[in-house]
Protein backbone atom coordinates (compact mmCIF):
# COMPACT_ATOMS: atom_id res chain seq x y z
CA UNK A 1 0.00 0.00 0.00
CA UNK A 2 1.48 3.37 -1.03
CA UNK A 3 1.51 5.64 1.85
CA UNK A 4 2.19 9.53 1.23
CA UNK A 5 3.72 11.03 4.45
CA UNK A 6 4.50 15.40 3.86
CA UNK A 7 6.43 16.84 6.67
CA UNK A 8 4.32 20.04 8.11
CA UNK A 9 6.66 22.25 7.63
CA UNK A 10 7.31 21.57 4.06
CA UNK A 11 2.96 22.05 3.76
CA UNK A 12 3.27 25.19 5.88
CA UNK A 13 5.45 26.33 3.78
CA UNK A 14 3.77 25.58 0.33
CA UNK A 15 0.09 27.10 2.17
CA UNK A 16 2.29 30.56 2.82
CA UNK A 17 3.14 30.34 -0.73
CA UNK A 18 -0.36 29.83 -2.00
CA UNK A 19 -1.70 32.44 0.13
CA UNK A 20 1.00 35.17 -1.71
CA UNK A 21 0.26 34.07 -4.75
CA UNK A 22 -3.27 33.92 -4.30
CA UNK A 23 -3.73 37.35 -2.93
CA UNK A 24 -1.42 39.03 -5.50
CA UNK A 25 -3.55 37.05 -8.61
CA UNK A 26 -6.90 38.41 -7.15
CA UNK A 27 -5.76 41.66 -6.97
CA UNK A 28 -3.95 42.12 -10.40
CA UNK A 29 -5.80 43.39 -13.68
CA UNK A 30 -7.29 41.83 -16.31
CA UNK A 31 -6.73 38.38 -14.13
CA UNK A 32 -8.31 39.91 -10.91
CA UNK A 33 -11.38 41.22 -12.41
CA UNK A 34 -14.98 39.58 -11.50
CA UNK A 35 -15.17 38.33 -15.16
CA UNK A 36 -12.79 35.31 -14.53
CA UNK A 37 -14.12 32.56 -12.58
CA UNK A 38 -12.81 31.52 -8.96
CA UNK A 39 -12.36 28.21 -10.21
CA UNK A 40 -9.97 29.34 -13.30
CA UNK A 41 -8.23 31.91 -10.35
CA UNK A 42 -7.27 29.28 -7.86
CA UNK A 43 -6.41 26.55 -10.64
CA UNK A 44 -3.57 29.54 -11.94
CA UNK A 45 -3.01 29.98 -8.11
CA UNK A 46 -2.06 26.74 -7.43
CA UNK A 47 -0.38 26.30 -11.03
CA UNK A 48 1.89 29.20 -10.32
CA UNK A 49 2.58 28.12 -6.50
CA UNK A 50 3.80 24.59 -7.56
CA UNK A 51 6.11 25.87 -10.04
CA UNK A 52 7.90 28.38 -7.73
CA UNK A 53 7.93 25.37 -4.74
CA UNK A 54 10.96 23.60 -6.21
CA UNK A 55 12.41 26.91 -7.46
CA UNK A 56 12.35 28.85 -4.74
CA UNK A 57 14.18 26.45 -2.56
CA UNK A 58 13.04 28.30 0.30
CA UNK A 59 13.78 27.37 4.30
CA UNK A 60 11.16 25.79 5.80
CA UNK A 61 9.77 27.73 8.49
CA UNK A 62 8.82 26.78 12.48
CA UNK A 63 5.42 24.65 12.79
CA UNK A 64 3.31 27.56 13.55
CA UNK A 65 1.01 25.90 16.83
CA UNK A 66 -0.94 29.13 18.26
CA UNK A 67 -3.93 30.02 16.22
CA UNK A 68 -3.26 33.61 17.00
CA UNK A 69 0.45 33.38 15.33
CA UNK A 70 -1.20 31.68 12.22
CA UNK A 71 -3.77 34.38 11.44
CA UNK A 72 -1.04 37.43 11.76
CA UNK A 73 1.14 35.23 9.26
CA UNK A 74 -1.53 34.28 6.92
CA UNK A 75 -2.73 38.17 6.92
CA UNK A 76 0.93 39.57 6.35
CA UNK A 77 0.98 37.11 3.44
CA UNK A 78 -1.88 38.03 1.53
CA UNK A 79 -0.97 41.96 2.70
CA UNK A 80 1.85 41.23 0.86
CA UNK A 81 0.36 39.98 -1.97
CA UNK A 82 -2.25 42.32 -2.64
CA UNK A 83 0.06 45.51 -2.28
CA UNK A 84 2.20 43.96 -5.50
CA UNK A 85 -1.39 43.78 -7.28
CA UNK A 86 -2.22 46.99 -5.79
CA UNK A 87 0.62 49.08 -7.29
CA UNK A 88 -0.61 48.59 -11.05
CA UNK A 89 -4.32 48.64 -10.63
CA UNK A 90 -3.86 51.86 -8.77
CA UNK A 91 -2.18 53.03 -12.58
CA UNK A 92 -5.15 51.39 -14.62
CA UNK A 93 -7.32 53.60 -12.09
CA UNK A 94 -5.59 56.43 -13.55
CA UNK A 95 -6.24 56.01 -17.24
CA UNK A 96 -9.64 54.85 -15.99
CA UNK A 97 -10.06 58.23 -13.90
CA UNK A 98 -9.59 59.94 -17.08
CA UNK A 99 -11.65 58.66 -20.14
CA UNK A 100 -14.04 59.39 -17.13
CA UNK A 101 -13.32 62.98 -16.99
CA UNK A 102 -13.06 63.44 -21.08
CA UNK A 103 -16.28 61.42 -20.79
CA UNK A 104 -18.23 63.89 -18.68
CA UNK A 105 -16.72 67.10 -20.73
CA UNK A 106 -18.47 65.37 -23.85
CA UNK A 107 -21.45 64.90 -22.30
CA UNK A 108 -21.14 60.77 -22.33
CA UNK A 109 -21.59 60.38 -18.88
CA UNK A 110 -25.53 59.72 -19.56
CA UNK A 111 -24.28 56.49 -21.44
CA UNK A 112 -22.70 54.57 -19.55
CA UNK A 113 -22.08 50.42 -19.55
CA UNK A 114 -21.15 47.76 -17.37
CA UNK A 115 -17.58 47.11 -16.91
CA UNK A 116 -16.86 43.47 -16.50
CA UNK A 117 -13.90 43.99 -13.63
CA UNK A 118 -15.24 45.85 -11.69
CA UNK A 119 -19.00 45.58 -12.06
CA UNK A 120 -20.03 48.70 -12.32
CA UNK A 121 -21.29 51.23 -14.49
CA UNK A 122 -18.60 53.82 -15.98
CA UNK A 123 -18.45 55.98 -19.28
CA UNK A 124 -18.05 54.58 -22.74
CA UNK A 125 -14.90 56.62 -23.12
CA UNK A 126 -13.68 55.24 -20.21
CA UNK A 127 -14.11 52.35 -21.04
CA UNK A 128 -12.29 52.56 -24.13
CA UNK A 129 -9.02 53.71 -22.66
CA UNK A 130 -9.12 50.63 -20.19
CA UNK A 131 -9.27 48.63 -23.01
CA UNK A 132 -6.53 50.14 -24.66
CA UNK A 133 -4.23 50.30 -21.69
CA UNK A 134 -4.67 46.37 -21.06
CA UNK A 135 -3.99 45.44 -24.67
CA UNK A 136 -1.02 47.76 -24.15
CA UNK A 137 -0.20 45.54 -20.95
CA UNK A 138 -0.40 42.24 -22.44
CA UNK A 139 1.24 43.50 -25.89
CA UNK A 140 4.61 44.35 -23.77
CA UNK A 141 4.36 41.52 -21.51
CA UNK A 142 4.41 43.94 -18.41
CA UNK A 143 2.69 41.34 -17.30
CA UNK A 144 5.43 39.09 -16.70
CA UNK A 145 6.91 41.55 -14.34
CA UNK A 146 3.86 40.27 -11.63
CA UNK A 147 5.84 36.86 -12.07
CA UNK A 148 9.45 38.27 -11.55
CA UNK A 149 8.60 40.34 -8.88
CA UNK A 150 6.82 37.80 -7.20
CA UNK A 151 9.54 35.55 -6.96
CA UNK A 152 11.86 38.13 -6.28
CA UNK A 153 9.17 38.85 -2.84
CA UNK A 154 10.12 35.33 -1.60
CA UNK A 155 13.70 36.01 -1.83
CA UNK A 156 13.66 39.68 -0.02
CA UNK A 157 10.75 39.03 1.96
CA UNK A 158 10.73 34.83 3.23
CA UNK A 159 7.37 33.78 4.62
CA UNK A 160 6.13 35.17 7.60
CA UNK A 161 8.93 37.52 7.44
CA UNK A 162 6.98 41.23 6.01
CA UNK A 163 6.31 43.58 8.54
CA UNK A 164 3.95 46.71 7.60
CA UNK A 165 6.32 49.85 7.86
CA UNK A 166 5.35 53.52 7.63
CA UNK A 167 7.57 53.82 4.70
CA UNK A 168 5.48 51.15 2.55
CA UNK A 169 2.42 53.39 3.79
CA UNK A 170 3.64 56.41 2.55
CA UNK A 171 4.67 54.95 -1.11
CA UNK A 172 1.66 53.11 -1.45
CA UNK A 173 0.21 57.10 -0.71
CA UNK A 174 2.39 58.16 -3.70
CA UNK A 175 1.60 56.07 -5.88
CA UNK A 176 -2.43 57.04 -5.31
CA UNK A 177 -1.70 60.60 -5.88
CA UNK A 178 0.55 59.04 -9.01
CA UNK A 179 -2.90 57.71 -9.94
CA UNK A 180 -4.31 61.30 -10.34
CA UNK A 181 -1.25 62.45 -12.10
CA UNK A 182 -1.80 59.87 -15.03
CA UNK A 183 -5.05 60.86 -15.33
CA UNK A 184 -4.52 64.40 -15.92
CA UNK A 185 -1.53 63.76 -18.41
CA UNK A 186 -3.77 60.99 -20.33
CA UNK A 187 -6.94 63.07 -20.45
CA UNK A 188 -5.12 66.60 -21.41
CA UNK A 189 -5.59 66.91 -24.80
CA UNK A 190 -9.55 66.26 -24.57
CA UNK A 191 -10.15 67.73 -21.81
CA UNK A 192 -8.63 71.17 -22.64
CA UNK A 193 -9.73 70.81 -26.08
CA UNK A 194 -13.30 70.56 -24.53
CA UNK A 195 -12.88 73.13 -21.68
CA UNK A 196 -12.15 75.67 -24.91
CA UNK A 197 -15.05 74.53 -26.97
CA UNK A 198 -17.01 75.33 -23.88
CA UNK A 199 -15.82 78.80 -23.35
CA UNK A 200 -16.20 79.47 -26.92
CA UNK A 201 -20.16 78.09 -26.92
CA UNK A 202 -20.24 80.36 -24.33
CA UNK A 203 -19.01 83.14 -26.43
CA UNK A 204 -21.47 82.57 -29.33
CA UNK A 205 -24.56 82.12 -26.68
CA UNK A 206 -23.95 85.95 -25.63
CA UNK A 207 -23.26 87.30 -28.86
CA UNK A 208 -25.78 85.28 -30.63
CA UNK A 209 -28.74 84.93 -28.15
CA UNK A 210 -30.94 83.79 -31.02
CA UNK A 211 -28.73 80.73 -31.58
CA UNK A 212 -29.93 77.48 -28.73
CA UNK A 213 -26.02 77.00 -28.01
CA UNK A 214 -27.67 74.02 -25.77
CA UNK A 215 -29.04 71.83 -28.59
CA UNK A 216 -25.73 72.46 -30.81
CA UNK A 217 -23.14 72.48 -28.01
CA UNK A 218 -23.89 68.44 -27.33
CA UNK A 219 -23.58 66.83 -30.71
CA UNK A 220 -20.60 69.33 -31.44
CA UNK A 221 -18.87 68.63 -28.12
CA UNK A 222 -19.07 64.73 -28.53
CA UNK A 223 -18.05 64.83 -32.37
CA UNK A 224 -14.90 67.32 -31.25
CA UNK A 225 -14.22 65.19 -28.06
CA UNK A 226 -14.24 61.84 -30.01
CA UNK A 227 -12.07 63.67 -33.01
CA UNK A 228 -8.82 64.50 -30.33
CA UNK A 229 -9.53 61.59 -28.80
CA UNK A 230 -8.85 60.02 -31.86
CA UNK A 231 -5.92 62.61 -32.57
CA UNK A 232 -4.33 61.74 -28.99
CA UNK A 233 -3.94 57.80 -29.45
CA UNK A 234 0.00 58.47 -30.81
CA UNK A 235 0.44 60.02 -27.69
CA UNK A 236 -1.39 57.76 -25.43
CA UNK A 237 0.56 54.81 -26.76
CA UNK A 238 3.60 56.26 -26.09
CA UNK A 239 2.86 57.26 -22.38
CA UNK A 240 1.24 54.04 -21.63
CA UNK A 241 4.51 52.22 -23.26
CA UNK A 242 6.42 54.67 -21.24
CA UNK A 243 4.50 54.08 -17.87
CA UNK A 244 4.75 50.15 -18.12
CA UNK A 245 8.44 50.06 -19.44
CA UNK A 246 8.81 51.76 -15.72
CA UNK A 247 6.78 49.13 -13.66
CA UNK A 248 9.56 47.00 -13.11
CA UNK A 249 11.45 49.41 -11.28
CA UNK A 250 8.28 50.36 -9.51
CA UNK A 251 7.76 46.88 -8.18
CA UNK A 252 11.45 46.89 -7.16
CA UNK A 253 11.21 49.88 -5.38
CA UNK A 254 7.89 48.36 -3.27
CA UNK A 255 9.71 45.02 -2.74
CA UNK A 256 12.66 46.80 -1.03
CA UNK A 257 10.40 49.28 0.78
CA UNK A 258 8.54 46.31 2.15
CA UNK A 259 11.96 44.38 2.87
Amino acid sequence: MLSLRLPYDQIQLFFLILLRVAAMLASMPIIGGRGVPMSIKAALALAVSLALFPILALTPVPVIDHWLSLAIGVGAEVLLGISIGLLIQLLFSGVQIAGQIAGYQMGLAIANIMDPASSMQIPILAQAYNLVAMLLFLTLNAHHWFFFSLADSFRLIPPLQFKLSASLIQYMMETGGAMFVVALKIGAPVIVVLILTSVAFGLVARTVPQVNIFIVAMPLKIVIGLLFAAFSLPYLQQFLTAMFDGFGAALTTLLKVMG
